[in-house]
């Protein structure tokens, strides 16, 4: 089955620096567009980054853009997000997901829980 762990979270100060990782098992991981999608206290799922399938190409949500730099490596099944500056609306708490769709991985259609298949999460705290 689908398991996604995710690792690499934790609390940093504002503009600091962190990555995320997330290795991937029980399907062909080089055959699926992943994404980074996040959920602040409060709030709904915010999709934040996608990749397709060879990393060519990246989708980042406005608000990251600049910021964050999504990447994968097929030969360990790795998904990565590397997160500069970080500032503290970015805390939340991080999914590596496998969207159902392309166009969720892309940030084009909503996410619901039933969207994508997903890693258990990691915290991501900004403050000082």
């Amino acid at each position: 089955q689908v398991q996604l762990v995710e690792s690499g979270g934790g609390l940093v100060l504002p503009g600091g620096t962190l990555t995320l990782s997330c290795v991937a098992s029980g399907f062909t991981f080089s055959a699926s567009w992943m994404s980074w999608v996040r959920q602040a206290p409060g709030k709904g799922l915010e999709w934040v980054s996608g990749i397709d399938l060879p990393g060519r190409d990246t989708y980042y949500a406005d608000v990251v853009k600049g910021r964050f730099t999504i990447s994968r490596d097929n030969a360990k099944n790795t998904l990565s997000l590397q997160m500069n500056d970080l500032k503290p609306e970015d805390t939340a708490l991080y999914y590596c997901a496998r969207p159902q769709s392309t166009t969720r991985a892309m940030g084009r259609a909503p996410y619901l829980r039933d969207s994508a298949d997903w890693g258990q999460g990691v915290q991501v705290t900004v403050s000082s």
